[in-house]
Formats: C-alpha cells, structure tokens, sequence
C-alpha cells in the first residue's frame, strides 16, 4: 500500500505533464516502460547495492522493497493518465476557455472527473501488478507471502506454496475489488462509496501493520538463505533464543552477499554461513589453507573490516561437492574435465556465477555442453530425470547418500573448506545472554547429523518441516 500510495503520488503529476508536453511524455514513458522490462526480482536486488552504495539507510527490508515496486507500479498509473487526457474531446477543453478557466481550474473542475475512471483503471492495474510482485520482496529480506512461496518451493511444502499463492491472489482481488467501487463511486459522482471503500483500504492497511507497533521489545533476526539447510539452522538458533527470553524474527531466502551485508549492517542480528563462501566472495582469496587456520583468518578479518563475530564453527563442513549418478566411470574432477564436452551440468541457483565455478574451471578447463541453474531442491530432479548429469551438491546433503550419488574428488584443492560458521552482528555480538544462549552449538554438529536432519525437510514420502527437523536436530546433538 505504501508503495502504490507513492506511485499514485508520482504519477499522477508525471501524467499531466506527458499529456501537456508529447516530448517530454514520451520520455517519461519510455523510461517507465523501461522499469517494466525489468524483471520484478532483479528490480528488487538491484536496489540493495545501490542502497550499500550511498550508505546510512537500510539496504535490507522494507526501503528496497518500496523503492522496486513504486516504480513497477508507475506504468500503468501515469499511461492511464496521459491516455485519458490526450483523448478527451477538444470541444470541452474550448468550452472551459470560453468561460474564462485557468489550466489549474480546467484540470480540476473539467479533465480531472473526466479522466478519473480511466486514471483508477490504471490504479486497480497497478495495484494488482504491486501485489504480485511484492511476493518477490523476500529475497531482500522483507517479510511477505513470498515467505510461504519460497520455503515450499525449496522443501517441497506444497500446502505452504498453495497458502502463499492463495493469500496473494486473494489480497489482489480484494483490492481490486474496494478499487473498483471507488471507480465506480467516482464515475456515478458517489462520494460515499469511493470514501468508504478507501477507509476499507486504510484499516486493512493498519490491520496488516499493527505487528510494527504491537510490541516495543526487540525482536532478535535470524537470517537464512534458500535451502533447507538453513531454513533448519534458523529455527535451531531461533528456539535457543526464545528458550533464552528473546523474541525471535526470520528473515528467509536471502542470497549470500545480502545476507554478510545484513548481519554487518545490523538488519540481522545472527545468520550461519559457510567459510568457503566468505573466503572466496566476501575476501576475495584464491588459497586454500587447511581449515581451521581459515575460519581463524575469516574470524579476524569479519570482525576488524566488518565488526561481524566468528561465534564459532558449528562442527561440520557443508562443501560444494560435483556429484552424479552412480556407476559410471567418472571418479575425480579430472575424469570429470575429460568427459564434460558430451555432459550437462545442473547448478545451483548461484554456484555459476561464484568464484568457486571459476577456480574450478580454472584447475581442472572444465567445458560442459549445457549448464542449467536449479532451485537446490529441482537440481536433485533433473539428475534423477536425466536433464542433468552432473550437478553441484552439497556436501551435507542427506540425498547424496540417500540416493547413492557419486561424489567427486578434488585432487588439486580448487575450493576452499566450507565449515558451517555462526556470525554475529556488532549488536547482538555485544549481549552476553545472546552470545551465551548460542555458543553451545559451536562445535556440536556432526555432518551426519546435518544429514540426517535435511533429509528428513527434502526427502519425498514423510518428510517434516524445518521446524521440527530443527527440534530433533536439537535432541540428537544434546542441545
């Protein structure tokens, strides 16, 4: 609703002028069209580095996520607007000089009612378009149905997906709906019901952001990225913090660069990542050192550059691992280099485009014939189906085991060690009932473990929720 508030706010005025001056409308469209062209999601990450970039304000959350959606919802608002007033018959425009009107009056008294249905058809679109959309603004980090959307896409929750797409869709119509009667009001010249269905608005608007102001205790925010692994760990180090007192926020399906920016910004409060990935991406280091001489150097590094705290490893490593079917001849990465012109590699949805793709490449010349980035959960498909054969695991992955996968080696050390680490924000670093409640899992989970626990979230028949695989990730560690 902000965002749409802001759009109407915008565009209204930027639909006068495109009517009043055709060279300068058709910029501002042309401009507009251009946001649409823009896919939603990309519109929506592109705003987290611009907002690091001019730094002193929130990169994460809500700012982001208004800044993308009022410009995808510009469009139609002001096409609607310079459409309605470049087609109204010039017969009333002379009729309006004839009795001496100035512009100001001829647009409010004249053109404004006449143009008001086209201009709220532009609204109702534009609404619609914002709600749909704004299910993206997970990704960085603000909380929305797409919540419900991502979490069962990547577990295969299928009631939550349904859930996720029911809630908006049934929020687009409703809008749409109190929209229209105020179209309708403002058309018939029926003041009360475009009132009413906008007061309709406004106390759904409050409703819906009562949480905000419900409570003034502070709400600890855990991260998570968008796989199962970490959907399980949240919750694990989120049950500790409610045990501990706290209240506790998720913020899920965060990629892996906005997720160390969130926690080094404060936006959230702890998150688990994997040394590998802040060595390679965030340090921007080619070596390979044994492991534990590298979560020491990511440790200092995190916190004299960042004010981010190493609290601990967590006690198993979760590499990025090339797997394949099994029973075939392909045992190292080397064998892998030879036969890659005639395969198909299924990655990740951000393995491609990561350092560690590169280094590998590098080591080993890999050239594959096809390669195809994959939801985690539907990579593991297209292996099994055959539309890949070889894709970029997880080391703690309960389905290599599970379904017998062969793991290859890594005989030159092209990537890093991927221990599971617990990083802090400089706030949260500096409570000790915080800090206390969570270095128990330092050092507490065992690979299998992990294992056991995503599989029990991803596998097809009988599979659980990250919640409780979280609670039995707690008994089976003694925590």
């Amino acid at each position: 609703m902000a965002a749409l508030a802001l759009a109407v706010a915008l565009a209204l005025p930027l639909g006068v002028v495109a009517a009043r001056r055709p060279a300068v409308g058709r910029v501002v469209l042309g401009i507009a069209s251009l946001v649409q062209t823009v896919p939603s999601l990309a519109l929506l990450a592109l705003f987290y580095p611009i907002l690091l970039w001019i730094g002193g304000v929130p990169a994460l959350g809500f700012l982001p996520a208004l800044l993308a959606l009022t410009l995808y919802a510009l469009l139609p608002i002001v096409r609607n607007v310079a459409t309605g007033l470049t087609g109204l018959d010039p017969a009333v425009r002379e009729a309006a000089d004839g009795i001496g009107m100035t512009a100001g009056q001829k647009l409010r008294w004249v053109e404004a009612p006449l143009v008001l249905p086209v201009a709220m058809a532009g609204v109702r679109t534009a609404a619609v378009w914002t709600i749909g959309a704004a299910t993206l603004s997970t990704t960085v980090g603000q909380p929305s149905l797409g919540d419900l959307i991502f979490a069962g896409l990547q577990t295969q929750a299928w009631a939550l997906v349904l859930a996720g797409c029911l809630g908006a869709a049934g929020l687009a119509l409703g809008v749409d709906a109190l929209l229209a009667v105020a179209e309708a009001g403002a058309a018939r010249r029926r003041p009360t019901w475009t009132g009413a269905a906008l007061g309709l608005l406004a106390l759904a608007t409050l409703a819906a952001s009562a949480p905000l102001w419900s409570s003034s205790e502070r709400r600890v925010v855990i991260g998570a990225k968008n796989f199962s692994e970490q959907y399980i760990l949240a919750r694990l180090i989120g049950d500790r913090l409610v045990r501990a007192g706290y209240r506790v926020d998720y913020r899920d399906g965060l990629g892996s660069a906005v997720a160390f920016g969130a926690v080094a910004g404060g936006e959230i409060d702890a998150y688990v990542d994997y040394a590998g990935t802040i060595w390679s991406g965030e340090m921007k280091r080619t070596d390979v050192p044994p492991r534990a001489e590298q979560v020491r150097a990511i440790a200092d590094w995190a916190k004299r550059t960042r004010g981010v705290t190493l609290l601990g490893a967590l006690g198993f490593e979760n590499a990025y691992a090339f797997a394949m079917r099994p029973g075939g001849a392909v045992r190292t990465l080397d064998d892998l280099a030879r036969a890659a012109p005639r395969l198909r590699l299924g990655a990740d949805l951000e393995f491609l485009d990561r350092p560690e793709w590169a280094a590998v490449r590098r080591a080993y010349g890999l050239r594959f014939a096809g390669a195809t980035p994959y939801s985690p959960t539907f990579m593991y498909r297209a292996l099994e189906s055959g539309r890949a054969d070889v894709i970029s695991a997880f080391s703690s992955d309960g389905r290599i085991a599970a379904e017998r996968l062969t793991v290859l080696t890594d005989p030159k050390r092209a990537m890093p060690g991927y221990d599971a680490i617990l990083l802090l924000s400089p706030t949260a670093a500096t409570d000790p009932r915080l800090v206390a409640a969570l270095r128990p899992l330092a050092g507490r989970i065992s690979v299998e473990a992990m294992r056991e626990a995503n599989y029990m979230v991803d596998r097809d028949a009988g599979k659980v929720s990250p919640e409780a695989a979280a609670r039995w990730l707690a008994t089976r560690t003694g925590l």
